[in-house]
């Protein structure tokens, strides 16, 4: 059978859309998702990204997200994601604004001011935020985890834990160690601690409102980027006094750019500001057994936007060797 599909990206995280509401697309059975999305996200064999995003009709919001990590995994939300499916629903609504459900809450997603000229740029809503252990899950006996070491993990970083509402832990460093990040994300997903996995985070503070971060994502690895892991690191450089709520926050990363706002109420949602650029279109002829993508398709490259994006990267790049 054939899908059509959307390759898309935010801040590098790239991801395949999948338009359900479509005929053509809309007989994907529920058992056959993990089986689609590894085989989508085969960057050999596939089309290669960082996750699946599905694209379904909702009976309480304009659309509904449900996100597949490349291991076929379920994830609780996406950041990134959520950025580009509120444009593909924007689009097709004719509409600014959007709401979009997903597994936890039901989000607002809006067009932005482009963070640079060209750069299709939106704003999310992530959410909801809890500092609560049990709600990563984390098996600790305490009302909160801030600023405490794990053992296993390391014996000189000191991480939070909130959900967002996938579970992420953040240390705050002077330098980041790419191999350490990757260690210890490892590690995590392996403890007994997280009984449901978790991300983790590096995150390095650049001046007042401006962090650099870099994550090892829970089912992926490490990733340009990861949305929820630049809110949660947000919030966290708010919660240590790095960063100031109520203010636009600078979160760099190996993809890019995007703006965090941290509400002062910790009930409140995190404002996710990034790019969701869309790459291109394809038909794709998948196998009848979902696990795996016969011959070869052609691309409808949207190479204005491609070259925007690399146009904001070189800028970012530029920008994080001044203040560096």
């Amino acid at each position: 059978m054939k899908l059509s599909i959307l390759k898309c990206h935010g801040s590098g995280n790239d991801f395949v859309l999948i338009d359900e509401t479509m005929e053509s697309n809309g007989n994907i059975p529920d058992e056959k998702r993990a089986s689609l999305t590894r085989a989508m996200c085969n960057r050999e064999a596939g089309v290669g990204a960082d996750g699946v995003l599905f694209y379904q009709s909702s009976e309480t919001a304009d659309c509904k997200m449900r996100m597949f990590n490349p291991d076929g995994g379920e994830a609780e939300m996406c950041g990134n994601g959520l950025r580009c499916i509120g444009r593909y629903c924007a689009e097709r609504l004719t509409r600014p604004d959007v709401t979009v459900e997903t597994m936890k809450s039901t989000l607002a997603v809006k067009g932005g001011k482009p963070l640079y000229a060209g750069v299709e740029t939106f704003e999310a809503e992530i959410g909801p935020v809890s500092t609560r252990p049990g709600a990563l899950p984390m098996l600790v006996d305490t009302d909160s985890f801030a600023g405490e070491s794990i053992e296993e993990l390391s014996s000189d970083l000191v991480f939070t834990a909130l959900s967002v509402p996938n579970p992420h832990i953040v240390a705050i460093v002077d330098d980041i160690d790419e191999p350490l990040v990757e260690r210890c994300g490892v590690r995590a997903n392996h403890l007994r601690l997280f009984p449901s996995g978790v991300n983790v985070s590096l995150a390095r503070r650049l001046g007042k409102n401006n962090i650099f971060v870099i994550t090892y994502e829970r089912g992926v690895g490490i990733t340009y980027s990861c949305g929820t892991a630049m809110s949660a690191s947000a919030y966290v450089s708010v919660i240590h006094g790095l960063s100031e709520a109520e203010e636009p926050i600078s979160v760099y990363n190996r993809g890019g750019l995007v703006e965090c706002d941290v509400k002062r109420d910790p009930s409140e949602h995190i404002l996710l500001k990034g790019n969701a650029t869309f790459v291109f279109e394809a038909e794709i002829e998948v196998g009848k057994d979902y696990e795996e993508i016969s011959g070869q398709y052609d691309k409808r490259v949207r190479m204005d936007e491609v070259s925007a994006y690399g146009a904001f990267q070189d800028y970012v790049e530029s920008v994080l060797n001044e203040i560096t």
